[in-house]
């Protein structure tokens, strides 16, 4: 039996929106995508009712100023920010980002988001050290998301730092995350179960709440997220195909012409060692379409050479995303072949949650 019964799964899901209260049930988030996620996307995903995240992720040089545009933006669309809170996040890769100076920029009262979203410690004391941090310098106002992907690390994680909000993150996911995991029709109740017994069992421990992320990329996936426990739902691969999202055009194309995703991506280190962005901690990979960067090294072709390639396909643009031999980094999740169309991210927010619970709604119906 389930240790969240379908009316407290229910209860859970709108007090989680209840903590965001520009934002309609059930939430759907964008993912701190590095270099992808700006200030436009993140902006235009809290419009339509979400919570969009920009991502910093290791690099915090233009943070100042996206969090400026994400405010100019949500002012003119008339979305609140009385509370002295942003409505939007801000995504960080903890392994490289500089906390001191990342504190000073979101200390400042204009500054203040509603969540910011943690990922991949070099070491676990780090969540620690961070939410602490983050926590003092905004007053308690911004709430701390930390993203897992195992039970160990969820337990990990809230007995550190007792976090939020929970990003469950599986391993059908786009970009990076652990080598070796589960999908999250396993994981998400397995880790509810165990969090829920952890905090249960320590009273003094608050009960996170726990967002699904990783193969999500349109209302069913939802609904089936939420059906497993989820109190929102976190997509980054459809958001590729967002007007707002800072991608090449050949990136775009590639995503959009994909399909069968547990064939044609995989995750793994060769992207990253051909990009230089080796600074990963061990145990982690990014999953992107395969091409023929991989299959020359699965081929046994040099590094050298492979590198080599790789360099002449960036010079070349958009063409280093095209054809048959495609060589350039497309990191994508497996719900790839789900993605047929550009759209604003408003449209994709907008539908995604109402798909979801139109689909909610005729299950819940049809067990009357």
């Amino acid at each position: 039996m389930s240790s969240l019964p379908h009316d407290s799964n229910t209860d859970m899901t709108s007090s989680l929106t209840a903590t965001y209260p520009w934002t309609t049930s059930p939430l759907v988030t964008c993912a701190p995508m590095r270099l992808i996620a700006n200030a436009s996307l993140a902006a235009a995903v809290s419009v339509a009712g979400g919570l969009g995240f920009i991502g910093a992720g290791s690099d915090i040089s233009t943070l100042s100023s996206e969090l400026s545009q994400a405010r100019d933006i949500l002012t003119k669309a008339n979305i609140s920010t009385s509370t002295g809170v942003l409505p939007i996040g801000v995504g960080f890769l903890i392994w490289g980002a500089p906390l001191a100076d990342t504190l000073a920029i979101l200390s400042k009262p204009e500054n203040i988001p509603a969540a910011v979203w943690l990922f991949a410690p070099r070491e676990p004391e780090q969540l620690k050290d961070w939410t602490q941090g983050i926590r003092k310098a905004t007053n308690n106002k911004t709430k701390i998301w930390i993203q897992v992907t195992s039970v160990r690390e969820a337990l990990e994680a809230v007995k550190l730092a007792s976090p939020d909000l929970l990003v469950i993150q599986g391993t059908d996911a786009g970009g990076h995350g652990a080598a070796q995991g589960a999908g999250i029709i396993s994981l998400i109740p397995e880790t509810i179960d165990a969090i829920t017994d952890l905090c249960n069992s320590s009273p003094s421990t608050p009960l996170p709440f726990f967002v699904a992320a990783g193969g999500i990329s349109e209302g069913r996936g939802a609904a089936a997220a939420l059906c497993l426990g989820a109190q929102g739902i976190c997509l980054g691969t459809r958001y590729l195909a967002a007007n707002e999202a800072t991608i090449a055009s050949g990136y775009r194309d590639a995503v959009l012409s994909a399909s069968d995703g547990g064939t044609t991506t995989i995750r793994s280190s060769v992207y990253d060692q051909l990009r230089g962005t080796t600074e990963w901690p061990a145990g982690y990979g990014g999953r992107g379409v395969l091409n023929a960067s991989y299959r020359d090294h699965e081929a046994g072709v040099s590094f050298e050479d492979n590198k080599k390639l790789y360099d002449e396909a960036v010079a070349s643009g958009d063409q280093g995303w095209e054809g048959e031999r495609a060589r350039l980094t497309t990191y994508a999740g497996t719900g790839i072949g789900l993605v047929k169309k550009v759209m604003s991210a408003e449209a994709i927010t907008r539908e995604i949650r109402h798909d979801a619970s139109k689909i909610l709604s005729g299950t819940s119906a049809s067990r009357l």
